[in-house]
């Protein structure tokens, strides 16, 4: 079993999540990036590989139990511990189609697509929560865990309320908000034994999810997932925030 340090961020073949393993390989860790597709995991390892990062794939379906569970198996075998756990992986499925023609989403909540809702929580809220309760052995091995749960500002239920400028995304929306909640109740329990668990907003980021309509980089938006993924004892724990500090919940 390696000593090094360990870090395994969901969703990376792409996008944020290949960005932020692409940032923590950079500060040291060894970084598992979690995909489902073989080929586009190890497309993706080879390329940070190639970029001299100590990167390896490991196949990861987040709305599979089995898949999971032998996940962790997997990387139990080969290291004696996690020390950062990014739940990057996220969906939104529809929301491309909603887009008006200047950008806006346009699908009220009364349209929603309930089967759409359901794969969005699936991959979105019970993900996060698969993939933390499996990993969890590892991450207490660690003598200063880290996790992050990659939420949204539309998770803010205050923003939603308070100003009409935030769109009305009801299924992905309401997800992060469950994150969110999701962040809380695991802080709670873990902090005692030394684990900081927060939630990180990206911002409004260009990727495939959203068809690259957003506004960010990738750049932009890994900052403040890799700045939560290595905080400092004594760190804020339970929290949500994007670069520019704490979000309304």
């Amino acid at each position: 079993m390696t000593t090094n340090m360990n870090a395994l961020v969901t969703g990376a073949n792409k996008g944020i999540g290949l960005e932020t393993a692409r940032r923590l390989a950079a500060m040291g860790f060894k970084a598992w990036l979690g995909a489902r597709d073989a080929e586009r995991g190890e497309a993706a390892a080879k390329a940070l590989r190639n970029e001299g990062l100590d990167v390896e794939w490991l196949e990861l379906d987040v709305t599979s139990d089995d898949s999971v569970a032998a996940a962790a198996r997997t990387l139990t075998a080969q290291v004696s511990s996690l020390d950062v756990l990014v739940n990057n992986a996220g969906i939104a499925p529809g929301y491309v189609d909603a887009l008006g023609p200047d950008g806006r989403y346009e699908r009220p909540p009364s349209l929603e697509n309930v089967t759409d809702m359901k794969a969005t929580y699936d991959v979105n809220v019970f993900g996060p929560l698969r993939v933390t309760q499996a990993f969890l052995p590892l991450l207490l091995a660690s003598p200063a865990a880290r996790i992050v749960m990659v939420s949204s500002n539309l998770g803010s239920i205050a923003r939603a309320a308070g100003n009409g400028q935030s769109p009305n995304v009801m299924g992905y929306g309401s997800s992060k908000t469950a994150l969110n909640a999701i962040t809380v109740a695991f802080a709670r329990e873990l902090s005692p034994r030394g684990i900081m668990v927060n939630a990180a907003a990206p911002g409004y980021t260009a990727t495939d999810l959203n068809a690259h309509r957003g506004g960010r980089t990738v750049q932009q938006a890994a900052g403040i997932i890799v700045q939560l993924a290595t905080l400092k004892a004594g760190g804020p724990t339970g929290g949500y925030f994007d670069e520019n500090g704490p979000l309304p919940w």
